[in-house]
């Protein structure tokens, strides 16, 4: 079989402060027409940077790019010059980033960016443009095709947004696209349509593809073969079945391990470290045996939690925003982001939310904690009315229950260090107001969450997108909270990071006797973290049930829709 694409020896190199850095170590890649590559590892393996690389994107004057050869069907494109590579670049590879709104350009119409990539590497009118858009369009399957060409990127959702991106990639009928974590930041549902909508496309172009992406579930979907990165090495690669089923190196066993089962419940998740210091070499029988908790203890804790009263209790609860018109800004209709929710909350439980995005499960944690103002109902913490708090009552309450948000980085001041970030809660709570022993109390509590007490002076550009979820959960704990709202909070982190933020957080609870929300649309996860799940659709509850049997039998119809979407539903433990 003779490759599509053909890259031999690839190195990669950055200058930092004066010195160069070797990021990718002499990578050898194909990929075939007809086939997909899943090309997997953690961030700052080097998965994207090789890709960028391979397509001259990379900035000439901070990095260095070298390589035996580089080839598209035959043709050597390593030395190429920048006016040959953008006649290389859309029309015989493309690519599809992973945050589709950096991507597209705000100030554009969508169907005007498309149309630009036709006019550049085809000699069309623009009528002509148009119409190939629109029939793009409705081949990427978007509703509305006329009406999305004059729409612009925010009118439209991460779904839709992909989808005008996918086909900006194969408007020129590249021979290979690049897939860089194209679905990372979606709903399940939405991340299933798009990969069914990328092998369609392959089968009827007959395109190879590489798909970049840390989610090994996600790749038992999409591709036929698979190269494991780490530290700018290919460390393991085969076909998907070879690599999923009979993994040889314990990084890639270590990944599989690390995502949370979907078949049993483990104490905590596996982490890829363990398996690189050959702590698990007696494979799934050893992290059975070790991990797996029992259906009688399982039990047990149970009742021990719902032997207690309610912590909260939420009665009827409403949010609605209202849609205005016209010169005087007349309501004529309203948002129902969360409408009519009632449940319980009990000490020590964990409750999952879960849904697609825009379903209600954020506007509902953050009208709990009246940060979004109900419209009507009641919200009750132990035994106090919190829609009626005012002043000092509230941020008293605001102290009992707080919130870990999705984006860690843009949730901390960048002006501030973390040691201050974290101090500043108990300073305004007064909870310590000797600055000595509040500094010292800010290093236990980064000790506690995994970092060191050395990092108090850092900013948070300084750190990774774990170790700043870190910093936003020791921020949280700072006023000793007994409800924590989890908000997305490890949606958008590596598999093997996930692993270990979900096992401190686990840790913390049992350790601090707290209670969580959970919200997530990441239905594997809530499973692992909960012990009991509320689906929610349009604003409103389809579904409420013990974790275990939600996952198990589904009775409501969306309910089993999520759970059907779930990417490669196989696990390391099967």
């Amino acid at each position: 079989m003779t490759s599509l694409l053909q890259v031999r020896n690839l190195k990669v190199s950055f200058s930092r402060d004066g010195q160069w850095s070797e990021a990718v170590h002499g990578i050898d890649l194909d990929v075939y027409a007809g086939r997909t590559l899943g090309l997997v590892g953690e961030s700052g393996s080097g998965k994207s940077v090789s890709s960028l690389a391979v397509m001259h994107l990379l900035n000439e004057k901070a990095s260095r790019i070298s390589a035996d050869s580089i080839q598209i069907e035959g043709d050597e494109i390593k030395d190429f010059s920048e006016s040959q590579m953008a006649d290389v670049r859309g029309k015989r590879i493309a690519m599809v980033f992973q945050e589709p709104m950096t991507s597209l350009n705000p100030v554009y119409k969508c169907g005007f960016q498309v149309s630009e990539i036709i006019l550049q590497h085809e000699r069309v009118s623009k009528a002509e443009a148009k119409k190939r858009v629109i029939e793009l369009f409705k081949q990427v399957m978007l509703p509305r095709p006329e009406a999305i060409y004059d729409s612009y990127p925010h009118e439209l959702s991460g779904g839709q947004k992909q989808r005008v991106m996918i086909a900006m990639a194969i408007a020129c009928n590249p021979k290979l696209l690049i897939a860089d974590e194209p679905t990372t930041a979606l709903d399940v549902t939405v991340q299933l349509e798009i990969l069914k909508l990328l092998r369609k496309l392959q089968n009827e172009t007959g395109m190879g593809m590489i798909f970049i992406t840390h989610d090994l579930g996600v790749v038992a979907e999409i591709a036929d073969d698979v190269a494991v990165m780490h530290n700018g090495e290919i460390l393991e690669r085969g076909t998907v079945n070879e690599i999923l089923n009979h993994p040889q190196h314990p990084y890639t066993q270590g990944l599989l391990a690390c995502r949370p089962p979907m078949d049993v419940r483990l104490k905590r998740l596996p982490i890829v470290k363990e398996f690189l210091d050959g702590q698990w070499r007696g494979g799934k029988e050893q992290i059975l045996r070790d991990l797996q908790i029992s259906d009688e203890k399982r039990k047990a804790h149970l009742e021990q939690i719902y032997a207690k009263s309610p912590l909260l209790k939420v009665e009827g609860l409403k949010t609605w925003y209202p849609l205005r018109k016209g010169v005087f800004s007349r309501v004529y209709n309203h948002v129902k982001a969360v409408d009519d929710v009632t449940l319980e909350v009990y000490e020590g439980e964990t409750l999952g939310l879960v849904g697609e995005s825009g379903c209600g499960k954020t506007t509902l944690g953050r009208s709990i904690l009246r940060l979004a103002e109900p419209t009507g109902g009641k919200v009750w913490f132990d035994g106090i009315d919190v829609t009626a708090l005012k002043g000092h009552a509230l941020r008293d309450f605001r102290r009992q229950a707080q919130i870990v948000f999705q984006d860690p980085y843009s949730s901390l001041n960048p002006r501030m260090t973390i040691g201050e970030a974290i101090a500043e809660p108990m300073l305004v709570h007064c909870i310590e107001d000797d600055r000595t022993r509040c500094r010292q109390k800010v290093c236990e509590l980064l000790e506690q969450v995994g970092l060191k007490a050395e990092h108090y002076n850092r900013y948070p550009h300084e750190f990774s997108g774990g170790q700043r979820q870190r910093i936003c959960i020791a921020r949280a704990l700072a006023v000793n909270p007994r409800l924590v709202i989890c908000d997305e909070s490890v949606s958008a982190l590596d598999v093997s990071v996930q692993a270990q933020v979900l096992n401190l957080l686990n840790h913390l609870k049992e350790e601090r006797h707290l209670t969580y929300i959970f919200i997530s649309h990441d239905l594997s996860v809530v499973r692992f973290m909960s012990d009991r799940v509320l689906v929610m659709y349009n604003g409103k509850p389809v579904e409420m049930n013990d974790a275990d049997a939600l996952f198990e039998h589904p009775k409501n119809d969306y309910t089993k829709k999520l759970i059907d979407a779930l990417p490669g539903k196989r696990s390391f433990i099967n």
